[in-house]
């Protein structure tokens, strides 16, 4: 884990801002609640939450991506960013209702997955919900890079993906309640060539 966390330092502090363009699909969170995004990045879904009327926490484990986050968002009150392991949250249980983790989960290695999904449920407030998004089997870059493990590959910027298939994401939240998973699928065109990309989207709840 360390290894990435260094490699996606690297690039937030050689390329800046990763990500931009507008947020689609953001969840259906209602405007005062408190939510912990996993994986703040520059701060494309943090804005869109802000803006929402969300009190939104953003963690990030690069230093340069939570600089990013938080100039960015900095005239937005209740706005905080923390550089902090999504494996090893420095907050109290109970503390959030709503947690996005889009695109981050599928980061980290087998060890740290199980680490956020155990920290994650500690925070989150009963019949609080998590949103997840990691990329789907189905996805054209499977298989590209270098196997780390089975169904993780490690690109030549060192930043490692694992690809998931629906019962693999149902089984890793296997101690969340009620759950919903889909799996989102569309053609990437470079070129006049087209490339099928896939994603697995999910919400599991915390019950009461």
């Amino acid at each position: 884990m360390e290894k990435n966390a260094e490699s996606w330092e690297n690039d937030y502090s050689r390329r800046g801002r990763i990500w931009g363009g507008a947020v689609h699909d953001l969840p259906d969170i209602l405007p005062g609640h408190a939510v912990l995004e996993l994986g703040c990045g520059n701060g494309k879904t943090f804005s869109a939450l802000l803006n929402r009327g969300c009190t939104v926490t953003g963690i990030d484990f690069s230093k340069s991506a939570a600089i990013m986050c938080s100039r960015n968002n900095r005239v937005f009150p209740g706005s905080h960013v923390v550089i902090a392991d999504a494996g090893i949250l420095p907050f109290a249980a109970s503390s959030f209702d709503e947690i996005i983790a889009c695109h981050i989960v599928g980061h980290l290695d087998k060890r740290g997955r199980g680490s956020l999904v155990r920290e994650s449920f500690r925070v989150l407030k009963p019949g609080g919900s998590l949103y997840f998004s990691g990329f789907s089997t189905e996805d054209f870059r499977a298989g590209n890079g270098i196997e780390q493990e089975p169904g993780t590959f490690v690109r030549k910027n060192g930043i490692s993906t694992h690809y998931f298939t629906e019962t693999e994401v149902r089984d890793l939240f296997a101690g969340y309640g009620s759950s919903r998973i889909t799996t989102s699928r569309w053609a990437l065109t470079v070129r006049g060539r087209q490339y099928p990309r896939a994603e697995i989207i999910a919400q599991f709840k915390k019950e009461c």
